[in-house]
């Protein structure tokens, strides 16, 4: 299956995500989403996001400094971090419910390419 990579930007650190290429445009989608809605929340603590910077259909790293993070861990990490914010005002079960829609997404994308090989 064809894969694509993001560079996502936080500050000065830079991180690449591989997803699978019929999931970048939500990867895309949902940093909007969330960085739209982010500003929203009124708990301590919230996670400050990268934004999506640039999308690539071939990706070479050559700096040592530098990794590619799988799209599915990527998800995860971002689930577990929303899931995390102790909210009272906003209803941040909106921004979960579609950040694990594409977690679910990705589980059942990368079983089948399991099940492939």
């Amino acid at each position: 299956m064809s894969k694509k990579y993001a560079l996502l930007q936080q500050n000065e650190t830079i991180e690449f995500v591989e997803m699978p290429a019929s999931h970048m445009y939500q990867l895309a989608a949902l940093n909007q989403r969330l960085h739209k809605e982010v500003s929203k929340l009124t708990a301590s603590g919230v996670p400050a996001l990268p934004s999506f910077v640039a999308e690539f259909d071939n990706l070479e790293i050559i700096h040592p400094d530098y990794k590619l993070h799988n799209g599915l861990d990527y998800i995860n990490r971002l689930e577990q971090t929303f899931a995390s914010i102790q909210e009272k005002e906003y209803p941040l079960v909106s921004l979960l419910t579609e950040i694990r829609a594409l977690q679910a997404q990705l589980e059942q994308w990368y079983e089948e390419e399991e099940a492939l090989e």
